[in-house]
């Protein structure tokens, strides 16, 4: 059973929301819009389930916004088996066509609720919704049944359209605090302070980000890989670096993971030797490498790898041939770095 106050962070979309339940001024559509893992399905459940809670409302049983969690329409929701929760599915991967809309929505969307006050429907990845998809679901969010409401998540409002966008609510996901992270991953995974910061650097506000890193394995073999070639880089000849580029391929790490580590690793560099001060550093643990590539590389290097690690996550966003690119970042690094 998850609530309103399980949500980290987004104090303003808890506001919303919450306000909505317990006034009963439910929008018929709502878009909650942010990247991957930070959070939108969690709050689209917590708020159906307030929805459809039959103690919602009741203080003497529940909460005036908060679902209660003991209720039979709870323990529903929570299987993801409420009747009047309803995921729209789609039968291709990377679009949800027309047909997926009217088979999913417009064929039941004039049934009444079986048992709850609201009918809510729950539409996942919207940014695939196609225009036509679109289209067809835009007279029923311009003239709704008075207890359908309609969540679209997604991870662009790019791709939507603006008569769409025109009638809903935008709710935007912010970056949660570090200090919430930090917090939340010591209190449900009792993650050590150390690690806590390194995974709330790398997340960036993606509560989720965070707790996949605090949780993964992968992530640890990541780290070790990618700073073991950092502290070598100098002494390695082209024929090394192909094979960490093999390496690093074989591993099958994401790319972007890796990349970020090393981010990380040259910005610590860059603020020590600007500052001396090793207790803002992400790597504290390897204070005595990055005392010596900081004594020993100029900024104006270091500042140029940083810029080369921006370059390579784009080029490789855009498809670029990923060992031309990652060959290119390693020898800028090679040729900017002492060690």
């Amino acid at each position: 059973m998850a609530v309103f106050s399980d949500i980290v962070g987004q104090k303003e979309i808890k506001e919303e929301l919450g306000n909505a339940v317990s006034t009963g001024k439910v929008s018929n559509a709502y878009i909650l819009c942010g990247p991957n893992r930070s959070g939108k399905e969690f709050i689209a459940k917590v708020f159906a389930q307030a929805l459809v809670c039959e103690n919602t409302g009741n203080p003497e049983k529940g909460s005036l916004s908060e679902a209660c969690g003991e209720c039979h329409a709870c323990h529903q929701a929570v299987s993801k088996n409420h009747p009047d929760i309803i995921f729209l599915h789609h039968s291709k991967p990377n679009i949800i066509s027309i047909d997926d809309v009217r088979t999913g929505i417009l064929e039941t969307v004039n049934i009444k609720p079986y048992s709850a006050d609201y009918k809510i429907y729950i539409i996942e990845e919207a940014e695939k919704l196609t225009p036509q998809a679109q289209n067809s679901l835009l007279k029923t969010i311009e003239e709704p049944p008075e207890y359908a409401v309609f969540l679209l998540l997604t991870l662009s409002t790019e791709a939507l359209l603006e008569t769409i966008l025109s009638r809903c609510v935008t709710l935007n996901m912010k970056p949660v605090p570090d200090e919430d992270m930090r917090r939340y991953l010591k209190k449900e995974f009792g993650v050590a302070e150390n690690k806590a910061e390194i995974c709330v650097a790398f997340a960036r506000g993606n509560l989720g980000q965070a707790k996949a890193l605090a949780t993964s394995e992968d992530f640890e073999k990541i780290r070790t890989s990618a700073l073991s070639l950092l502290k070598n880089i100098s002494a390695m000849d082209t024929a090394d670096i192909m094979d960490a580029l093999k390496e690093i391929r074989d591993y099958g790490f994401d790319i972007n993971d890796y990349l970020d580590i090393m981010a990380v690793w040259y910005r610590d560099i860059l603020l020590f030797k600007a500052t001396h001060d090793m207790n803002h550093l992400i790597f504290r643990d390897e204070l005595s490498s990055i005392q010596r590539v900081a004594s020993s590389s100029d900024y104006e290097g270091i500042e140029e790898v940083i810029n080369a690690l921006d370059t390579a996550k784009s080029r490789l966003k855009s498809m670029v041939d990923y060992e031309l690119t990652m060959e290119l970042l390693l020898l800028t690094i090679k040729e900017n770095i002492k060690q």
